[in-house]
């Protein structure tokens, strides 16, 4: 039986989330094909070597342990450990450079810039969100008028991130293993995100969502395509998670988590062999 390091943090606390409560579920199951290991993210380095494998999940937003962080990507790129997703997506796992990428490649995202000489490339709105690049979980974010914008933003250390406010309809999550679709979960009501209820995934939906996962190139793993739907219908890509992302797992119903589970299994062990 192949051995796995499973990194998690069970006490960090997510606003309207059980981080632990997913992870506990996820490693009851994969304990049942695989000897696990868990491990906080501070922690690992004594435990890398001895594993099959490493499974990054819940372990809360990288920022929290940036110098960890780094250094276990390091080790993972030096000593070619196999990891879980692989390291080698453009995403969020980098930090949020990516959304000025898509925006130049006018793929459908909110338009997004970091200085403030480029602010007339975006919609004239009242406010504007900014955002530290290497934020998650809405570490950082502030809502701010256009007056107020050099207040917030350095031009010259491009640390942040600059979006209009966008008037939308409601957020919507697609959930892949590896490049195959596996259900959407959406929030209805805006001002509770993880709310969340099963979300019927139309034909054109799911073209949206794989044109980032394309893009991506993920040798394996799990990923979340975070969209809003704007009041005129159409879907604007908030962020693509692409490292460790939260997957409402508990919300599902038992045949969709076990369903996500044995697709999990399956990609973990096409990884082990690969």
């Amino acid at each position: 039986m192949k051995k796995l390091l499973f990194i998690t943090d069970l006490y960090y606390e997510a606003k309207g989330r059980a981080y632990y409560e997913e992870d506990l579920y996820l490693t009851s199951e994969l304990r049942k094909d695989f000897q696990l290991v868990i491990c906080h993210p501070k922690d690992t380095e004594p435990f890398e070597q001895i594993v099959d494998g490493i499974v990054f999940r819940n372990a809360g937003p990288v920022v929290e342990f940036k110098e960890e962080y780094a250094a276990l990507r390091q080790r993972m790129d030096k000593f070619q450990l196999k990891t879980y997703n692989s390291l080698n997506g453009k995403a969020d796992m980098n930090g949020k450079q990516y959304l000025i990428e898509c925006t130049n490649e006018k793929f459908p995202v909110i338009p997004t810039v970091d200085t403030l000489k480029e602010l007339n490339r975006l919609p004239e709105v009242d406010t504007y969100i900014v955002k530290p690049k290497d934020g998650a979980d809405s570490i950082g974010m502030t809502i701010v008028s256009k007056d107020d914008l050099p207040k917030v933003v350095d031009n010259h250390t491009k640390d942040t991130l600059i979006q209009p406010c966008v008037n939308f309809q409601y957020e919507v999550s697609f959930y892949f293993i590896d490049r195959e679709f596996q259900y959407a979960l959406y929030a209805l009501n805006k001002s509770k995100r993880w709310q969340l209820k099963y979300y019927n995934a139309t034909k054109e939906d799911l073209v949206f969502a794989q044109k980032f996962i394309d893009w991506n190139n993920l040798n394996w793993g799990i990923q979340r395509v975070d969209a809003c739907r704007t009041t005129d219908g159409q879907l604007l890509l908030v962020e693509l998670e692409d490292l460790n992302p939260y997957l409402s797992l508990l919300e599902l119903t038992p045949e969709f988590r076990h369903r996500f589970v044995v697709g999990m299994k399956k990609s973990i062990q096409n990884m082990l062999q690969s």
